[in-house]
């Protein structure tokens, strides 16, 4: 009995040690799953982020200053088509200029306007090129040459040809383009000026004094030889024009200032001048348009401006012309020949250099700004 009793005893220790045995080995996995666990769950250490490098706001561009000039023309085609393109196709304000315009009817006033302070540049014909010679201003951007000038003729006053002038009352304004082909017509015929009455008119009163019948003859230039050929119909006719006299007579137009204004504005000039290079370069592809422009400035009616723009050269003037004209001198002869016009004619008394009243330097830097 007591055998058994010793037997089932040491059986009851076995099994209780077995028992603890497999308890502790149970907490020790149940420990380290925990562990485990505890490892998983800690947070990662964030690294310290790396501050993105602050972006420069873009600069605002400061609105460019504009430099106004007061710019005297004259209101055809001749004259005011580069100026209104370069302004109303933003050329001017390309180059940082606002231009305040001012019609006038011809050069010397314009001339004579500058001189006071008055205006600063101004577009003018042939004729007045003549005072440009004697030093009263200088030319720095050359315009297209001018085909606008006619001499007209009342048919119902006995005038149908050059030779019917003889004894009878021309109106003409002194110094200007049409002058000049009157003179050439006379000569053609052998006649002269004191073979005629001279009636000195400025370009505004020609056309009414002609279609009312006041004067026999006169000459003048578009738009106010149009108008006077539509008003009068059959009872006017062209008696000569800038065509007759091409190997004679090149008429030449000129952006100009006074020779103040130019030395302390250059920058000025040839910033203008870009713009008007630009301008007579567009003008090329685009008459038609610029033509309309021309007529809603001027107020004058669209038929009559669209019938002008066969009355210059257009192809004397804008980028492409320049770029060769001024290397291979066709610029200075252009003026040299102008001024040959005035000698031969007595409006001047002496050859000048062209160098001292032409500045081919501007024209050049103009030409070289709208090529950078």
């Amino acid at each position: 009995m007591k055998k058994i009793f010793s037997l089932i005893l040491a059986m009851i220790l076995v099994v209780s040690v077995a028992g603890c045995g497999n308890t502790t080995k149970q907490e020790e996995t149940k420990a380290e799953t925990k562990k485990e666990e505890t490892k998983q769950e800690e947070p990662k250490k964030e690294e310290p982020k790396k501050e993105e490098p602050k972006q420069e706001e873009p600069k605002k561009e400061e609105p460019k200053e504009m430099t106004k000039v007061r710019v005297a023309y004259m209101p055809n085609m001749g004259s005011a088509s580069s100026l209104i393109a370069a302004r109303d196709y933003g050329f001017f304000a390309e180059q940082g200029i606002e231009v305040v315009l001012t019609k006038f009817s011809g050069g010397p006033a314009e001339i004579a306007a500058m001189a006071s302070g008055d205006i600063d540049i101004s577009q003018i014909g042939h004729g007045a090129h003549k005072l440009c010679i004697q030093g009263q201003a200088v030319i720095f951007q050359m315009e297209a040459s001018s085909l606008s000038d006619e001499v007209i003729g009342n048919v119902e006053r006995g005038v149908k040809t050059v030779a019917d002038l003889k004894g009878k009352k021309v109106a003409s304004t002194a110094g200007t383009s049409a002058d000049i082909i009157l003179t050439l017509a006379l000569e053609s015929v052998g006649l002269t000026k004191d073979d005629v009455e001279i009636i000195e008119m400025d370009a505004n009163g020609v056309v009414p004094a002609m279609v009312s019948g006041k004067i026999d003859a006169c000459a003048t230039w578009s738009p106010g030889t149009k108008t006077i050929l539509k008003e009068m119909g059959d009872k006017a006719l062209t008696l000569a024009n800038n065509a007759d006299y091409v190997d004679k007579a090149t008429f030449q137009s000129s952006f100009i200032t006074t020779e103040k204004y130019a030395k302390s504005n250059e920058d000025v000039l040839v910033r203008f001048a870009a713009a008007i290079q630009k301008a007579q370069e567009t003008r090329l592809d685009n008459l038609e348009e610029v033509a309309k422009m021309v007529a809603k400035e001027t107020e004058i009616s669209e038929e009559v401006m669209l019938g002008t723009i066969g009355e210059s050269n257009w192809a004397t003037a804008g980028t492409s012309f320049m770029k060769k004209a001024l290397a291979d001198g066709t610029v200075k002869k252009f003026y040299e020949n102008q001024q040959r016009i005035f000698l031969n004619a007595g409006a001047i008394e002496k050859e000048v250099p062209v160098e001292n009243y032409v500045l081919f330097d501007i024209m050049q830097k103009a030409y070289d700004l709208n090529n950078k």
